[in-house]
C-alpha cells in the first residue's frame, strides 16, 4: 500500500534569513509512505499528518534538509510498518521567480 499525502500546507519558522526567523511563512509538504498492509494492520494518514506539522511547527528548522531528515526519523521511528518514504518540503514564497522545493527518500526494502 502507499499513502499519499499531497499539499500539506501550514506555516511555520524555516529557514536561515532573518526575516524567516521571525515570521511564520508558507510550507507545502508531500509525503509518500509505502508499508505492507496485511491483518488490519495500518498506518493511520491523520495521525502522519499531525506528527509532519507539529515536527515542522516547533522545531523552526533553519535548513529545509534539517526538516527532512528529522520528520524522515520520526515517522519512520514511530511507524515502524513503513517500507520507503519520500517527503517534499516546499517554501512556495521564499523567491518570487520560482519555488523551492527539497526532497528525500528512504527506504528500509531489503
Amino acid at each position: 500500500m502507499i499513502i499519499h499525502i499531497q499539499d500539506l500546507k501550514f506555516q511555520c519558522i524555516i529557514g536561515i534569513l532573518d526575516f524567516e526567523r521571525v515570521t511564520p511563512q508558507d510550507i507545502i509538504i508531500d509525503i509518500d509512505i509505502d508499508y505492507t498492509y496485511k491483518n488490519d494492520t495500518f498506518i493511520n494518514y491523520a495521525d502522519v499528518v499531525n506528527i509532519a506539522k507539529n515536527t515542522m511547527i516547533n522545531n523552526k528548522f533553519e535548513l529545509i534538509e534539517q526538516a527532512l531528515e528529522n520528520l524522515t526519523l520520526k515517522l519512520t521511528k514511530d511507524f515502524h510498518l513503513i517500507d520507503s518514504l519520500s517527503i517534499k518540503i516546499t517554501k512556495p514564497s521564499i523567491l518570487q521567480e520560482c519555488i523551492v522545493s527539497v526532497s528525500s527518500h528512504y527506504n528500509n526494502k531489503p
